[in-house]
Formats: C-alpha cells, structure tokens, sequence
C-alpha cells in the first residue's frame, strides 16, 4: 500500500526544511509527501519548493488560513495514497518511523495508529523544560507516564475510513479529536514508531500556543469557561507556578506559568466576548 504523508504549514519556514530532509531518510520508500501551507505570510512555500531531499519531491498545496483540520482535509482530497500519515511540520523522524507506524495496518491488524515513542526535540531549552512540566508529562518525553496503548488522535490510518467520515471537522486545538468522534474506535499504539517534536521554545511562542488553546471547546459550556478563566487567573497561575517551580527545580517556571495562562486567559476572553474562533 501507498503512503501519503500530509503536513499542515502555518509560518513554520524555521522548521519545515528539517522536517522534509528527516523524512528523506525513511527505510520505508513507497510514500508521497504533501505540505498544505495554511496561508502562510512568511516563506514557508518557499522553503518547501526550494527543499534539499528533491527526490520527495513534495506537492505544494495552498489555502487560506483555515487551521490543521481543514489543511489535512485538503491534503488527503489530493492523496494517491491508501494510507494518510499525519505529521507537524517541526517534527522529525527516526528512520524507521513510517515503517513501524504502518505495520500495523499492512498486516490487518488494525485501521489506525498512533505513536507513544514522541520525544522533545529541543529538550536543552528552560522553556521547552517548562512546557513539559506545565502538561505533567515525563520528562522528555511529549506524554505522561503510563501511557495507554489506544488514544484519540490518529497519526496513521486507512484512507478509506477516513473518506467513510469526510476527515477531520475543522475547529483549531481538538480537530484532531474528530476522526475518533465520528469513527468511533482509538488508534492503536505503534510499536517503535520513534519521532520527535519541538516545544515552544520561547515565551512569544508560547503565549500565542496558549491564546490558541484557550479557543478549544470547553465542557459544560459557559460554566466551562469561567472555571477556565478561574484557573488561569493571575492570583491562581502565580500560586500554582510558586509551587511547581519548588517541587520541580525550575525557578523559570513561575515566568512560564504567568505567560501561559494569560494567553488562555486571553483566548477564552476572545472567545466568549468576541466570538473569535479559533483556526
């Protein structure tokens, strides 16, 4: 079975180059890539179009700012491919990624993967450190400990299924979540399906991660929201960062936590006040 690698681009020209040359290096052969540029103001296509692995030679698609849902909806209208394989543009990959990640479904033993061996990439960096401890995820890696062998979110699956369900419904930080809600069945975990992922690495990026977040879908509705605006309320995200940059060793995280939170402060407000959906 063909593979079709989609990748959604939104202002990643930083990333995508080493994200294109990671997947040049893959034991497994027979796949195409798509990037699908999510209107993009910096030079993103640019980078795709003037990447080093040539012999991938990826296929450019451009749309107007929708957000990943849409962008991979776009991407799989265009796939030769009986599998889609969904990947972010600052990720990289372990040789033997696609490989492990498709077995799996090559052998019939189920129509959708995911991978729990997703490791931080820029690991070194005080705010990528802290993001981690922000999520309660182990250390290094992109998960809490424990992590089950079925999830939500589909980073491989049979085109077919996913045609069944007509793709992701578009809607910003839990799109992903919607394959799953309308197919009804968890992705199986893929043994040995190594990759790694970057953290927000600087307080700019991780506010504007944080606003973006803070224009999910809340439960409860209205409820939802000012327990959300509660807990990331100055007098709550200043204890909880006192507290977590004790008990972790991080005096940083005081920094972060105050950072963060407003941005969900703010994106929530936006949300609830204004009516700014997220993308």
């Amino acid at each position: 079975m063909k593979v079709t690698v989609i990748i959604p681009t939104y202002n990643e020209e930083d990333v995508i180059g080493e994200c294109l040359e990671s997947l040049s290096k893959q034991t497994y052969h027979d796949f195409e890539i798509i990037v699908v540029d999510d209107g993009s103001t910096d030079n993103t296509p640019g980078v795709v179009g003037n990447s080093n692995p040539k012999t991938l030679n990826p296929k450019l698609l451009r749309e107007q700012h929708k957000g990943p849902g849409a962008a991979r909806n776009l991407g799989a209208e265009h796939a030769n491919g009986e599998i889609l394989v969904f990947v972010d543009a600052d990720m990289t990959f372990d040789k033997n990624f696609l490989k492990n990640l498709v077995k799996p479904i090559l052998s019939g033993k189920t129509k959708g993967t995911f991978s729990k061996y997703e490791y931080v990439s820029n690991w070194e960096n005080v705010w990528a450190r802290c993001w981690n401890i922000n999520q309660n995820w182990e250390e290094r890696r992109r998960h809490p400990k424990y992590y089950p062998d079925k999830q939500k979110v589909f980073r491989a699956i049979l085109k077919s299924e996913f045609d069944k369900v007509g793709g992701f419904t578009p809607g910003g930080y839990t799109d992903d979540y919607s394959l799953y809600e309308k197919l009804g069945y968890m992705a199986d975990s893929a043994k040995g399906a190594i990759f790694y992922h970057k953290n927000p690495s600087g307080l700019t990026e991780v506010f504007g991660h944080a606003r973006w977040v803070g224009k999910r879908k809340y439960k409860l509705g209205f409820l939802g929201y000012c327990v959300g605006l509660l807990r990331a309320s100055f007098p709550v995200s200043l204890l909880v960062g006192i507290f977590k940059s004790v008990v972790h060793w991080q005096p940083a995280f005081v920094v972060f936590k105050l950072i963060y939170d407003f941005g969900i402060f703010l994106g929530i407000l936006e949300l609830v006040l204004l009516r700014k959906q997220v993308k």
